[in-house]
């Protein structure tokens, strides 16, 4: 008896829509990196984009607890000497939100060039609307 290997031409791709409204931030981004890695399938194969595409609205609605809001850093470089510049979780969510979850998400899939391409398949807006409305997302739940 054989055993089955799953490969990228056999999976079917999903899309599904998770609200984020009111989720805290860490336990939404698991979720959402569980789906990308395709671990919630019984056809799961660790070398094998799996996974299926996610999108998350209201990205500026999401949770954080303790506190995070004003103690969580964000951290960046401009390239020039002594440019390092940092904001923290309150002043990104006001301006840039989807990239305090993509950053959540990002730390949790695997640093390789298949982890990379799992985070091309998540779509995050601060806003409920989004475009994806022809791929008939189905609603994702949180437990």
């Amino acid at each position: 008896m054989k055993s089955y290997m799953a490969t990228a031409q056999t999976q079917n791709k999903e899309w599904f829509v998770v609200d984020a409204q009111g989720a805290t931030l860490g336990r939404l981004a698991s979720l959402i990196a569980t789906v990308l890695r395709g671990k919630h399938k019984p056809t799961y194969t660790p070398h094998v984009d799996a996974g299926d595409f996610v999108v998350v609205v209201n990205a500026d609605k999401v949770r954080l607890t303790g506190k995070k809001m004003d103690q969580k850093m964000y951290w960046w470089h401009t390239g020039y000497p002594g440019g390092i510049r940092g904001r923290n979780t309150r002043e990104m969510l006001a301006t840039r939100p989807e990239e305090v979850l993509m950053s959540a998400i990002r730390g949790m899939l695997p640093k390789n060039p298949l982890g990379r391409k799992m985070l091309d398949k998540v779509k995050v807006y601060a806003s409920p609307e989004h475009p994806h409305q022809a791929q008939q997302p189905k609603p994702l739940q949180m437990n």
